[in-house]
């Protein structure tokens, strides 16, 4: 596909432009003034960004809104239960399977997203995109009238399969509309609204089972996932290959390649959910499920590198094969692993030292959103205009780092001023990197590897948001137990050994210590070993800046040339092409 064909594609023409022309000199000469204007005239042209003369058509818009709609449920369907959850169980029974009403959502939306994106390779992006909403949506109507805890499991494990395909689909549809120059502004948008869902849903939880029943958690869902459904199914019409054979394609998938995948992070998030909750890290229960993961990913990796029994991979190696996409898919596990801190440990320190209740520490963790979505908007703009990442990329790991630093200045007694204040670089620096890891991974590979690198790159940042909650909750509890000395109630000391501390930093557990030197220990406990979590959020977000020296700069691709474009209309009177899947 040529430029203007992919132009032509998604986009309508402004005004037309008139045609530059030399005019010769009176002895019917150009002079070298004018040939060099021209030549400066052009060159400035062409590296102008096309969205400065382009306009999107109604139709983009619209798939655009219906994707951020998408992703903004599925964001907040990920964090909603946190507060809802006790609401739940007693009204359902199964404390003991509680757990797996969280870790359930994110163990089928992590691992079923390599396999979306080599489906939506396979089939296109219409159809895969439209069952994975109503995928979710149907989960979020199981959820919602669940007559038990085991049913309540099995509607947020399929809610996390349609989560997962739309994640992936809806970066995949955005990279398939936009030129690589011009990804990051509209990535920067929808990872601002995820960002909103993400911190929003333990707000929203709380209020729903306050004022309603819990199960509008759920419900709430399905009309707007409704909605989402016939926009999609009305609008987003893309190209793709009409082989009538499904059967053959089908026959391409890597069905052993994702079974191995799947079973392997089935293992590894079992570990991860007993370790330091259920059972001490030290445990065979814990130890043997990792170490099978791991080798059970190692067992993937060799399989997808073997083109004689995996001629179709889900997660080729080549992926990894340059120093750019291989180093920026290190950024995002490391961006993913350092930033998920201040959504798990700023409640913790809102709730256990400055007592406020749940509700109101969503409320105080507002600042933190509020400068996270411009900075991802910034972020983007700005790639469209310079059409270079690794400034962003160090910018906003510096911001990081510092935003960290800030965090660890936080004692029992701060103030306003200080929580909120602190909470902005780092929300600057998350919203300024983040936009720019993918087009980082995709400028050294072709349009080819769109659907599979972004998959990839999702299933890495979602992998990273997991061992981001459990590194610094392992450095966390470790710094409960050496900090317990201090406190001279050997009952209350007790409730926070070994991993108890992170269940019991609520405002209530700490209003029942009644007497004030003991809660004033438990406090100064509190602050120390969250300040050793930004200490650990600090060495990743270094890292992550020292790793960005080591992709190249290669620049973006202006033109789109893939052939999942969108389709249209004959512009001469022709017939519509066919509805793509």
């Amino acid at each position: 596909m040529t430029a203007n064909s992919a132009q032509n594609v998604f986009t309508t023409r402004s005004a037309a432009e008139p045609e530059q022309s030399i005019t010769p000199n009176v002895t019917g000469e150009v002079s070298s003034k004018e040939i060099i204007a021209e030549k400066q005239n052009h060159r400035e042209h062409d590296e102008a960004p096309q969205l400065a003369t382009e306009k999107k058509s109604f139709r983009f818009f619209a798939i655009i809104a219906a994707l951020a709609l998408s992703g903004l449920l599925t964001s907040l369907e990920a964090t909603i239960t946190s507060t809802a959850l006790p609401t739940i169980t007693a009204d359902l029974g199964g404390a003991n399977l509680y757990v797996w009403v969280v870790n359930g959502f994110y163990l089928t939306q992590t691992a079923f997203q390599p396999l979306f994106g080599q489906i939506a390779d396979i089939y296109g992006r219409r159809w895969p995109m439209i069952i994975s909403t109503a995928t979710f949506t149907l989960g979020s109507g199981i959820s919602g009238g669940a007559s038990n805890i085991d049913m309540l499991i099995a509607g947020r494990l399929i809610q996390g399969i349609g989560a997962g395909g739309i994640n992936v689909l809806i970066e995949i549809i955005v990279c398939d509309l936009l030129p690589l120059r011009e990804r990051g502004r509209y990535l920067g948008l929808m990872f601002g609204l995820i960002a909103i869902g993400t911190t929003l849903g333990p707000l929203f939880g709380g209020l729903i089972v306050q004022y309603t029943t819990w199960r509008w958690v759920f419900y709430l869902n399905v009309p707007i996932g409704a909605a989402a459904m016939v926009t999609l199914f009305l609008f987003l019409r893309v190209k793709f290959d009409s082989t009538p054979d499904y059967l053959q394609r089908l026959k391409r998938i890597d069905w052993l390649g994702n079974t191995l995948f799947v079973l392997a992070m089935i293992s590894v998030l079992i570990a991860l959910s007993w370790g330091g909750s259920q059972y001490p890290w030290s445990s065979f229960r814990v130890i043997v499920p990792l170490v099978l993961g791991f080798v059970g990913f190692a067992v993937f990796f060799l399989y997808e590198a073997s083109p004689k029994y995996c001629p179709n991979p889900t997660m080729p190696l080549h992926l990894f094969a340059n120093r750019t996409s291989a180093t920026a898919f290190g950024l995002t596990f490391l961006h993913s692993l350092s930033a998920i801190a201040v959504m798990y440990f700023l409640p913790v320190y809102f709730q256990a030292v400055l007592a406020a209740s749940p509700s109101r520490s969503g409320v105080q963790l507002l600042p933190t959103i509020l400068f996270m979505i411009p900075a991802a908007i910034t972020a983007g703009g700005l790639l469209s205009k310079l059409g270079r990442y690794r400034p962003i990329q160090h910018a906003g790991f510096a911001f990081m780092i510092i935003g960290f630093g800030l965090l660890t200045l936080l004692k029992a007694h701060a103030s306003t001023g200080q929580w909120v204040g602190f909470q902005i670089p780092s929300a600057v620096g998350t919203g300024l990197a983040l936009p720019v890891l993918l087009p980082a991974v995709q400028a050294s590979l072709t349009e080819a590897d769109t659907a599979l690198s972004t998959s990839t790159w999702a299933f890495i940042r979602s992998f990273g948001l997991i061992w981001g909650a459990t590194i610094p909750t392992v450095a966390f509890n470790n710094r409960v137990n050496t900090l317990l000395g201090r406190v001279g109630d050997s009952s209350v000391a007790e409730q926070l050994r070994d991993g108890k501390a992170y269940e019991t930093a609520t405002k209530a557990f700490m209003d029942s210590i009644t007497d004030a030197v003991t809660r004033a220990q438990v406090v100064s406990i509190y602050v120390d070993a969250i300040k050793t979590v930004w200490y650990v959020s600090m060495a990743f977000a270094g890292l992550a800046f020292l790793l960005v020296v080591v992709e190249k700069e290669i620049p973006l691709r202006k033109e789109l040339d893939t052939k999942f474009s969108m389709e249209e209309k004959e512009k001469d009177g022709g017939q519509a092409s066919q509805p793509a899947p």
